[in-house]
C-alpha cells in the first residue's frame, strides 16, 4: 500500500532575502497541487544554532588537525 502525503517541507542552502525568494516562491506555488507556500522567516535562534554547530566543527577538526599528545 503506498503512503499519502499531505505536504512537504523545502529547505534552502543558505538564507535567502525575502524579496529575492520571492522567484523560488512563485515557481513552488505554480506546481500543480500546491494549494499554499508559507515562507519561514530566520529567528535570532536559528542563528545561535547554527554559531554553535559552527564551533563544534571547528573544534573537531582542530583536534584532527592537532591533536593532544598523551604521554
Amino acid at each position: 500500500m503506498t503512503d499519502i502525503l499531505k505536504g512537504c517541507t523545502v529547505a534552502f542552502d543558505r538564507d535567502i532575502r525575502e524579496d529575492d525568494a520571492e522567484d523560488i516562491l512563485n515557481a513552488i506555488r505554480m506546481i500543480k497541487g500546491v494549494m499554499c507556500v508559507d515562507p519561514s522567516r530566520t529567528t535570532r535562534q536559528d542563528w545561535i544554532a547554527a554559531e554553535r554547530v559552527r564551533r563544534e566543527m571547528c573544534a573537531n577538526v582542530m583536534a584532527v588537525l592537532y591533536p593532544k599528545e598523551e604521554i
